[in-house]
């Protein structure tokens, strides 16, 4: 396994580079009313998942990592109901909405793992 020298080595934070990139080409698609709306809030929210691994890890104190994981965490369910509500909208299809919904919960259940693994470390 490859030694973690920084954040960017993290898989977690490559995978929320991804989402990110995910939402702002999906959100490109959204009426221009949502501007200043739902795309950015829903921009700001999955900016804010891979920022706050970034901001954690670097910080290099377990307790602080972890909380910065949680906020990651609570970032990635905020998403998660933005797109809901985009589908609701009908701003998006059915697969673009399972396929960024799918890519939410696979991050959310690898930044579990990290914080238990974490937790779990004496």
């Amino acid at each position: 396994m490859d030694e973690i020298q920084s954040f960017r080595d993290l898989r977690i934070w490559k995978l929320g580079i991804k989402l990110v990139k995910s939402i702002y080409a999906t959100t490109q698609t959204y009426p221009k009313s949502e501007l200043y709306g739902l795309s950015s809030q829903m921009q700001r929210a999955a900016v804010s998942i891979p920022s706050n691994i970034a901001e954690g890890h670097i910080r290099a104190h377990r307790k602080v990592f972890i909380q910065f994981l949680q906020i990651s965490l609570s970032s990635a369910a905020e998403l998660e109901t933005q797109l809901i509500i985009s589908g609701e909208l009908n701003y998006l299809d059915t697969d673009t909405l399972k396929s960024l919904t799918e890519m939410i919960h696979a991050l959310s259940k690898q930044i579990r793992s990290l914080i238990n693994k974490l937790k779990a470390k004496p």
